[in-house]
């Protein structure tokens, strides 16, 4: 049986929206909602950050806090250096990690679980989340990346395009003719194949797409993808918290 570390990478800085970790959502930080249902699938679990802000309260709701460098480019990278702090805080050693997105409060706990039986085959290296778009969801939106995968589940790329591309047919009409998937940002990978992704330089096709996965691709290493129905609601900016206060209020409303 795999022993997960589930990793919670949080930072204060946000061109588009700074301190949101700690935005209050329905009575406490979001950092803490994140960390709750996290908490509620994996017996290990921590908060990754740099910030004393966030340390703080996060601590302060009683969730495990690992301080790493500020200088980190990703979560993947922060991720990283919280497993080898956390092997030693927990005195075990783990066989894969969780990288869990710090911004999405609401995040089904079901969608952890998925992730995490991607993990049953010895041969997964990495392994995130997609999710068919509904009829209503812009697929050429750049911000909602799309992936297109083998017919084992592993990735074949991901790319802010809509992909594949639907030849004779008019753009308007695609979402009717294809299933399109967009990518979940929800992360895990063996312990070993992190260290390995964290020491390769930025690639080519990343540095196109502003894709970290896509230097993974490049360098060979396989990505399984599972199928989650669940629709989540990332914050990145304002007008994102706004629109879950709304979505999410008849929860509280008790």
């Amino acid at each position: 049986m795999n022993r997960f570390l589930a990793v919670i990478p949080a930072r204060y800085g946000s061109s588009r929206f700074e301190g949101k970790p700690l935005v209050d959502i329905f009575g406490k930080p979001m950092i803490m909602h994140v960390w709750e249902r996290a908490r509620s699938c994996f017996d290990y679990c921590v908060v990754a950050t740099d910030d004393t802000r966030i340390e703080e309260k996060a601590l302060a709701g009683g969730a495990t806090v690992i301080m790493t460098s500020p200088h980190h480019r990703s979560g993947t990278e922060r991720s990283n250096e919280a497993l080898a702090k956390a092997e030693q805080l927990f005195g075990t050693s783990f066989d894969a990690v969780i990288n869990i997105q710090g911004d999405e409060p609401f995040i089904h706990t079901s969608q952890l679980e998925l992730i995490k039986s991607c993990f049953d085959d010895p041969a997964t290296q990495i392994a995130t989340l997609v999710k068919p778009f509904e009829s209503n969801e812009d697929i050429f939106n750049e911000n909602s990346p799309k992936v297109v995968c083998a017919r084992n589940g592993n990735a074949l790329y991901f790319s802010r395009s809509a992909i594949p591309f639907l030849r004779g047919q008019e753009p308007a009409s695609w979402s009717g003719k294809h299933t399109f998937f967009k990518h979940i940002g929800l992360y895990g990978y063996r312990k070993d194949v992190l260290a390995q992704i964290c020491s390769l330089p930025v690639g080519e096709l990343e540095q196109c797409e502003s894709l970290e996965q896509l230097r993974w691709i490049e360098n060979g290493y396989t990505i399984r993808t599972a199928v989650t129905d669940c629709q989540s609601h990332a914050i990145d900016t304002p007008a994102d918290l706004e629109f879950v206060l709304k979505e999410y209020k008849h929860l509280f409303d008790r």
